[in-house]
């Protein structure tokens, strides 16, 4: 994914903005004046000072108004700093191009569309050739219980129909069970992740019976096997689980989603 930098620049020019005008509203909270330091043997000695005044030493008892002066001088430092890219920010804003150079297949009629090889394709266009590129489904068993999720996909239970759900309600492309050459053995991830910040490929396993012995174990053989080629949790693996005393929390996948597929 081309990094979207008018975006990334209004977003940054509102959190300066509004950063500058906390700041204000703090400075003026605190008191007139300023602090000096000096080092003398290894050891800092405060004063006040003051426009109009001469410096006074200040005592390790004044410490209340040493910090609120020295927090204020930190204050105006990153003030200066924020006005300093807000500036800049500014300038690029006015230069950068409306359209950028992967708009311009996007833009052009139907009629040329036909004929054209775009250079990159859109989030969108590259989302949805990911998705319904053709990949041959681990079957399901004979008389499996049968669960669909919100667009009719049929998965292996309950957990696994909210997962599909709230991935696609967050505009998250996945597969369900996209077969995955792993040492020598073909594997089935439950969910095979494209995070389009970064076009990256992940993995998500729900591990749905952690209170069966044996398949625990086989767990944790399929996260060794993710690990052996590379594949890491926590990096690009992610687990969320349950068991009978424990069921799957939907909180956790909208966390898994803001914080790593997104």
């Amino acid at each position: 994914m081309a990094v979207n930098f008018s975006k990334a620049l209004n977003e940054r020019y509102e959190l300066l903005t509004k950063s500058i005008e906390d700041i204000d509203k703090k400075i003026k909270q605190l008191p007139e004046g300023w602090v000096n330091v000096r080092e003398r043997n290894g050891k800092a000695y405060y004063y006040l000072a003051g426009s109009h005044s001469e410096e006074k030493y200040l005592s390790c008892e004044e410490s209340k108004i040493i910090g609120d002066l020295l927090q204020k001088n930190y204050l105006k430092e990153v003030k200066r700093m924020a006005k300093r890219e807000l500036d800049a920010i500014g300038k690029m804003r006015a230069l950068y191009p409306a359209i950028k150079a992967e708009d311009i297949y996007d833009n052009l009629p139907e009629g040329r569309k036909r004929y054209v090889v775009p250079i990159t394709l859109c989030d969108e266009a590259y989302a949805e050739k990911w998705m319904n590129t053709p990949y041959r489904h681990k079957p399901f068993k004979k008389n499996a219980p049968e669960f669909y999720t919100a667009k009719g996909e049929r998965v292996r239970s309950k957990s696994e129909v909210i997962i599909a759900d709230r991935l696609a309600a967050k505009g998250i492309p996945y597969r369900y069970e996209c077969p995955l050459k792993v040492r020598k053995k073909t594997i089935h991830p439950d969910f095979t992740i494209l995070r389009m910040s970064d076009r990256r490929i992940l993995y998500h396993e729900h591990c749905g019976k952690m209170d069966d012995p044996d398949y625990k174990e086989d767990m944790v053989e399929r996260v060794n096997d993710y690990s052996a080629v590379g594949i890491i949790l926590g990096d690009r693996l992610f687990c969320t689980f349950e068991s009978d005393n424990t069921p799957f929390d939907v909180r956790t996948i909208d966390r898994l989603i803001d914080m790593h597929f997104r």
